[in-house]
């Protein structure tokens, strides 16, 4: 590499990178993390890390390869999944997680999961 060939590099690196991106995305990804059980949404978010919540959008999806809600749903599932497993009720479990409705966590738990909060628990129980 020649000597203009590294400093074309050295500026590119140093003005262009995607740190500052990257840092935001975790950023975002340990509120998350941290913060499931409370009401979250892109303004939330956007707040916490000081960026507009479309950039925000972007950015997850680019690095996470899905939505920051897409991944909250994730995070409260594979959460109720380990309550349930650990004898808490269905409905303590909803609440507990942060979703509002005992009847759409039970929804979305049957989709994702494949079975009714109600059916893995007592799976879980017998396999135990």
């Amino acid at each position: 590499m020649t000597f203009y060939e590294e400093k074309i590099k050295e500026i590119k690196d140093s003005y262009f990178s995607n740190d500052k991106q990257i840092e935001t995305v975790i950023g975002i990804k340990r509120h998350i993390d941290n913060h499931y059980e409370t009401a979250i949404n892109l303004d939330t978010l956007s707040q916490t890390e000081f960026v507009s919540k479309f950039h925000l959008l972007r950015l997850f999806k680019k690095y996470y390869g899905q939505t920051p809600r897409q991944y909250l749903i994730d995070k409260r599932i594979e959460k109720s999944k380990i309550f349930l497993t650990n004898g808490m009720s269905v409905t303590e479990t909803c609440f507990a997680v942060g979703f509002e409705s005992v009847g759409s966590f039970s929804t979305l738990f049957k989709t994702r999961i494949g079975k009714s909060p109600s059916i893995y628990q007592k799976e879980q129980f017998s396999r135990s």
